[in-house]
């Protein structure tokens, strides 16, 4: 199955009633805008004759001219219903595929998580998303309405005016703006996905540069990156010109072939009027009828231009949606503490192995520094025991809970209660308040953080990342450089107050400064 037809099965069973509904609405809105048409053209061709042989007094005006307003109610009503269930319901699917992205995403394994904390990655995620909400809304609902519409105005037209009509407005209208609409989502395939891709490219670069506008400013570099993004900017716009290039030639295709679907008609009902097979009012319905084949399949040029920028869009979608990944979950200890055998581990799968045979215990309230040069495999030892890499060989065992502070540790926009309470929903805030003065950060609970804990400085940061995970009462506690950016007076508190918080919890702490050593009560060297 195609990217795109697994990506419209999850959007069309997110919410299958408002999908019915609103195609039943979009099938209601084409024909009656063609029903709207056909009357139209029956009404005046049949009044002008009326009125011409001198018979306008006894012409009913009333009914169709009713039939007509009806149309154009109805026809207005149904856009406006089709509109708002498509686009809610549409809506609704993808913010469900948004969680279902991010639920793959929570079961990827190390590598490929860690892959997707650059920006570059997290916005092409993003816009890749947003790229389709025109599967549905573009695509689906206006080429099965059109269908139905042209079925049902080809048996009306075969009943009313005669079968060559039926085959020539609706047959050539048909199959001309299927070989048109097939050739524009071809010729616009590489274009629409180029566009795109240069559009994120732009977009991720307009971020970076806004976020790192002082470091830009202080190093006498802002006019160059100024001049960077209109580079990219000017790239932008030529892919998407080169997009809106094969758009302009589908529309003139488009309308160069309903103007050979309505000559045809004009010809042939005309004929048909001159034997005497069908009056003109019939001939003034079909030529109307043809006019309105060009609005149904006018509606898709959009979707088949965009059809290259959400394919690829799917292609990258659809593999998160799928993706699962066993956890190398820690043996169980039978006693509290932690327990390594014989560990070989690497820093990622398939990476040679940069620690070898390591067997250690730490026992609950001991605490033991783990030392060495960088590269020596400190965090390769703690990322193996979190359970975010599987070891090479050997065998991890945990008696409790495991709390972990990593080297890089994330963030969220919010006040510190947020952040706190994303680790313990329960915590109430004396409990919080306690953390944070156990790591020795005196800020209030209500303090509110930019995008990534902008607000704090690398230290402030730190430590709120530490109180997170101190917020838990782990039973093991892994800590990657814990005092990192502090200076030694906040080290030692910080230090002081981690025990303090958890006297009974087995501490494995990656060291490299002279205070985290200190704290240790044994070191293992790497």
């Amino acid at each position: 199955m195609s990217p795109l037809r697994q990506i419209w099965r999850v959007i069309r069973a997110a919410h299958p009633r408002e999908m019915r509904r609103g195609l039943a609405l979009g099938v209601a809105v084409a024909l009656s805008g063609v029903a709207l048409l056909g009357l139209s053209g029956w009404f005046i061709t049949a009044a002008g004759i009326a009125g011409a042989a001198g018979l306008g007094a006894h012409f009913d005006v009333f009914r169709p001219s009713a039939g007509i307003r009806f149309l154009a109610i109805t026809r207005t009503a149904s856009r406006y219903g089709e509109r708002l269930l498509t686009h809610d319901a549409t809506l609704k699917a993808l913010a469900a595929l948004r969680v279902r992205v991010l639920d793959g995403l929570s079961q990827a394994d190390f590598a490929q998580q860690s892959r997707l904390r650059g920006g570059e990655a997290l916005n092409r995620l993003t816009a890749d998303i947003d790229a389709l909400d025109g599967l549905a809304i573009r695509l689906v609902f206006p080429a099965l309405s059109g269908l139905i519409a042209c079925a049902l105005s080809f048996a009306a037209l075969w009943l009313w005016v005669g079968p060559g009509v039926a085959f020539w407005v609706v047959g050539l209208s048909l199959t001309g703006a299927l070989a048109v609409l097939i050739w524009s989502g071809r010729a616009a395939m590489i274009p629409a996905a180029e566009a795109e891709a240069r559009h994120q490219a732009l977009r991720s670069a307009t971020i970076d540069r806004l976020r790192g506008r002082p470091v830009l400013a202080v190093a006498g570099r802002l006019e160059d990156a100024g001049a960077e993004l209109l580079a990219l900017d000017a790239d932008a716009r030529r892919a998407q010109m080169a997009q809106a290039r094969i758009e302009h030639r589908a529309q003139v295709l488009l309308q160069a072939l309903s103007a050979l679907v309505l000559a045809g008609a004009l010809w042939l009902a005309g004929d048909l009027v001159l034997q005497g097979r069908i009056g003109a009012a019939q001939a003034g319905l079909a030529v109307f009828v043809a006019l309105a084949m060009g609005e149904l399949t006018g509606a898709l040029q959009r979707g088949a231009a965009e059809l290259g920028r959400m394919r690829d869009a799917a292609r990258r979608v659809v593999p998160l949606l799928q993706m699962s990944h066993e956890r190398p979950a820690p043996a169980t200890a039978t006693r509290p503490g932690l327990r390594l055998q014989g560990l070989t581990a690497a820093a990622l799968p398939g990476l040679p192995p940069v620690v070898r045979d390591l067997t250690l215990e730490v026992a609950p309230r001991e605490t033991v520094a783990l030392t060495g040069a960088s590269g020596r495999g400190k965090s390769v030892v703690l990322n193996t025991i979190a359970g975010l890499v599987a070891p090479v060989s050997g065998q991890v065992q945990v008696g409790g809970e495991v709390g972990y502070l990593p080297q890089r540790p994330a963030l969220l926009a919010g006040s510190l209660r947020d952040a706190l309470a994303l680790a313990a929903p329960d915590a109430d805030d004396v409990m919080m308040g306690a953390v944070l003065r156990h790591v020795a950060l005196d800020l209030p609970l209500d303090l509110r953080l930019g995008e990534g804990g902008s607000g704090l400085s690398g230290g402030q940061a730190r430590r709120l990342a530490l109180a997170r995970v101190l917020i838990r009462r782990p039973d093991i506690l892994l800590l990657d450089e814990p005092t990192e950016g502090l200076d030694a007076a906040t080290a030692e508190r910080v230090l002081a107050g981690i025990r303090d918080w958890l006297p009974d919890a087995a501490i494995l702490t990656a060291a490299h400064r002279q205070a985290e050593r200190r704290m240790a009560d044994r070191i293992v060297a790497l």
